[in-house]
């Protein structure tokens, strides 16, 4: 059977599942995208991939089911261990309720890592200019650097002359 690269696929039996299906239905283990067998990589085993339930964790993301279960589908991607919990005593809001993602304390640098890749990929920060992010507008000084664009300008002025950024 041909692999598709948009579907998943057990590693131990090889069925083939639809993209948002993550565990074999039969085997229960956690599902490998088909572009991943197609390069050939390698993945951690599953005993890697599941935490157990006496591995000392740590909370690195608070918000809803949907959000959660897609941050948890990324890092499972880059072969993290993840598991989502109901924060004690949590209330349900308008948006639904919010949940924990855990992680393993021992991944908890790489973990942050990949999620800090997450968001550049998904906020095209990755493409953004971050040379000036540490700027800072002094109105004592004799010239400002805006800190959104770079410009440089007279610190007499409140906004920015090419941008507009307003530091009034």
């Amino acid at each position: 059977m041909p692999i598709d690269p948009e579907y998943n696929y057990c590693p131990q039996c090889g069925d083939e599942y639809r993209p948002e299906v993550r565990n074999c239905a039969d085997c229960g283990v956690a599902l490998v995208g088909g572009e991943v067998l197609l390069a050939g990589q390698v993945q951690r085993s599953a005993s890697q991939i599941e935490i157990g339930p006496l591995e000392p964790v740590i909370a690195v993301h608070k918000g809803t089911v949907l959000q959660v279960k897609a941050l948890q589908a990324y890092l499972r991607e880059k072969g993290l261990a993840s598991r989502i919990v109901k924060e004690a005593g949590g209330a349900c809001g308008c948006r639904g309720p919010e949940v924990l993602l855990q992680v393993r304390e021992a991944d908890q640098a790489e973990t942050m890592a990949a999620l800090a890749q997450e968001y550049r990929e998904n906020t095209s920060l990755s493409d953004h200019d971050t040379r000036f992010a540490g700027a800072v507008y002094d109105a004592g000084a004799a010239e400002a650097v805006c800190p959104a664009c770079g410009c440089r300008f007279a610190s007499d002025s409140s906004e920015c002359p090419d941008c507009g950024l307003c530091f009034a």
